[in-house]
């Protein structure tokens, strides 16, 4: 309970109450700047808040306080030396990390890992990893020997990288679908990108671009699904 309402507080303080005014002046002024000390007063008066709920909060209100300080400064020198967006998760790893801290420092639980790599979690790993690492490359040997020659493929109209992450995406949801059974899911995700890709196949002029475009979605289509079939059916042996 001490945990959940310190990640609200956290996601109320750190992305409700936190106009993107407040992140600018902090990325400009950093340390000199009163927005980041703005900040650091929100989170306060919020934990605040559940130390008035709970009894012997108070070192763990003073780690969370003293670590966000500290992590979001790091944060912000950082700012021209690593990506944005493994800054951002770092961050919020961080974070939940120290949450989790003053969680045990005031109300000590234990953590059961044998459910926590329990069979059914293994599997369920090994599934994700499948459809997001694995199946890319078998789809890639799958259709390369019908690959349309380069410059029938207008990458300059397509972001970087944006296809790889819509296979990743469609399988994931593909298999979510299916280990719920919620098939009409899969029917609706096949439609919506059918209702996208309508542009790329009436206006291809090379019949084998539209073939080539169609084998790959089913393929992927395909080893999501299968993925999730064998999935549903292994863990119900244990």
């Amino acid at each position: 309970m001490l945990f959940i309402q310190l990640l609200l507080v956290h996601i109320i303080a750190d992305f409700v109450l936190q106009p993107t005014s407040w992140i600018k002046n902090k990325i400009k002024y950093k340390i000199k700047s009163r927005k980041l000390y703005a900040h650091i007063g929100v989170h306060t008066l919020l934990l605040v808040i559940v130390g008035l709920l709970n009894s012997n909060f108070w070192i763990g209100f003073l780690l969370i306080i003293v670590s966000h300080y500290l992590i979001d400064l790091a944060k912000l020198y950082l700012q021209k030396k690593v990506h944005i967006s493994i800054l951002f998760f770092a961050d919020q790893l961080l974070h939940l990390f120290f949450l989790a801290l003053a969680t045990y420092i005031t109300k000590p639980f234990e953590i059961d890992f044998s459910k926590i790599f329990s069979e059914k979690i293994l599997l369920l790993i090994i599934a994700i990893l499948f459809i997001i690492f694995v199946a890319p490359i078998l789809i890639q040997l799958i259709v390369m020997q019908w690959e349309p020659e380069k410059d029938k493929l207008d990458h300059k109209q397509s972001l970087k990288k944006a296809g790889k992450y819509i296979g990743i995406l469609e399988r994931l949801f593909v298999f979510m679908f299916v280990i719920f059974d919620k098939w009409e899911g899969v029917g609706f995700l096949l439609a919506a990108k059918s209702i996208f890709r309508f542009g790329d196949l009436t206006t291809a002029k090379d019949r084998k671009l539209t073939e080539y475009i169609l084998i790959g979605t089913l393929i992927s289509f395909g080893l999501a699904i299968l993925a999730g079939l064998i999935y549903k059916n292994i863990i119900q042996l244990f």
